[in-house]
Formats: C-alpha cells, sequence, structure tokens
C-alpha cells in the first residue's frame, strides 16, 4: 500500500488539519474574544471558546485576522498537495471548517443566546468570508499545481509512448515498420535481427 494512500481518507485528513490549527493556536496563544452571558457554566465556556479559536475571527483585531488567514492557508495546503484536485480539496478544507463552525454556532445559541443573538450577523459573515476564501485558495493553488506539475497518467502516458517508439524498427530490406523487434521480417521472410543487433 502507497504510504500516501493512508494520508488519502477524510478522516485522517481532518485529524491532521485539526491538530496543525490546534498546534498553531498553541504557539501563537490565539484565544477569539468572547463576552459570555451571565449563568454559563465555566465547563461550557471552556469548550465554545476552544472551539471559537479554531473559526472565529475579530476584525477589528490586525493579529486576530493575520492569525485566522494565514493559519487556514497553511492547513488548506495540505490535500492541496496531497491530492492535486480541486474538488477533493476544496471539499475535504469545507468539512474541516465545517464542523468546528457547526458546533461553535450550536453551543453559542444554546448556552450564550444574547451574545448569539447582537453577533450572530457579524459572526456568520465573517464565517462566509473565511470560507470563501479556503474556497478561493483551493481552486486557485490546485490549478496552479496542474499547471505546474503533469498528473501521474499523463507521465506514465508519455513514458509508454517514449518506450513504444524505441521498440518501433523498420526492415532494411523492404521497410515494413514494428512495434517489436522481430527476427525475421513478417512482409518479406528476411533476417533483421542482425540490422536490430547494430543499432
Amino acid at each position: 500500500m502507497d504510504k500516501l494512500e493512508v494520508f488519502k481518507t477524510k478522516i485522517m485528513n481532518f485529524i491532521i488539519q485539526i491538530l496543525l490549527l490546534s498546534l498553531f493556536i498553541y504557539l501563537y496563544k490565539y484565544r477569539f474574544n468572547i463576552i459570555f452571558d451571565t449563568g454559563i457554566t465555566e465547563e461550557r465556556k471552556f469548550i465554545i471558546q476552544l472551539i471559537a479559536n479554531y473559526v472565529m475571527v475579530d476584525i477589528n483585531n490586525a493579529s486576530s485576522v493575520q492569525f485566522i488567514y494565514v493559519s487556514w492557508t497553511l492547513v488548506s495546503l495540505f490535500p492541496i498537495f496531497i491530492f492535486n484536485d480541486y474538488k477533493k480539496s476544496y471539499s475535504l478544507n469545507l468539512t474541516t471548517f465545517f464542523f468546528p463552525n457547526f458546533f461553535f454556532y450550536v453551543f453559542i445559541y444554546r448556552y450564550s443566546p444574547n451574545y448569539f443573538n447582537s453577533n450572530f450577523q457579524t459572526l456568520i459573515i465573517q464565517t462566509i468570508i473565511l470560507g470563501l476564501f479556503i474556497v478561493s485558495l483551493s481552486f486557485g493553488l490546485t490549478f496552479l499545481l496542474k499547471r505546474i506539475r503533469k498528473p501521474e497518467y499523463e507521465v506514465q502516458v508519455e513514458d509508454l509512448k517514449i518506450i513504444k517508439q524505441k521498440n518501433r524498427i523498420a526492415c532494411p530490406h523492404c521497410g515494413t515498420e514494428f512495434e517489436s523487434i522481430p527476427k525475421y521480417c513478417y512482409n518479406c521472410s528476411k533476417e533483421i535481427a542482425i540490422a536490430t543487433n547494430n543499432e
């Protein structure tokens, strides 16, 4: 089994991308600012805060914008380079992007409704913009990579054409072409092995 095949699964791709994001968040000590409603438990605050750090951006804070967009750019490169296919790239990137967003909105709606109602429009616009950015990045970089490097099947076809051309010979007596190297010409029945050996 090809070593890359292990990484070419949705679950493995999701795990790697989340681990990378977690590493970036930890190293940068990124924290999205949330003003929770009163009465919410510390455990719920912790979970919501943890999820928000993956996908939420404060547009009034330049370092927040820079961190989220740079982090998602780097994380989005993984499926782009592994698959070299824009459909798989953007679908895998959006899958990874969707889950933390989904749980963030569900939890914040349920456990901090005042914050949700007063900030929903701003949050959803930022989510849509970041999602479009990820899709555009996936399309653009995959298209660029396809132009730079040829797909594997195209390389194989070219190799086969070269091999086929090397094996093509012509009878030195009658000019009949062959795609193999026979000992005798099937057209004039003369031996052509000596001519072949001299090449």
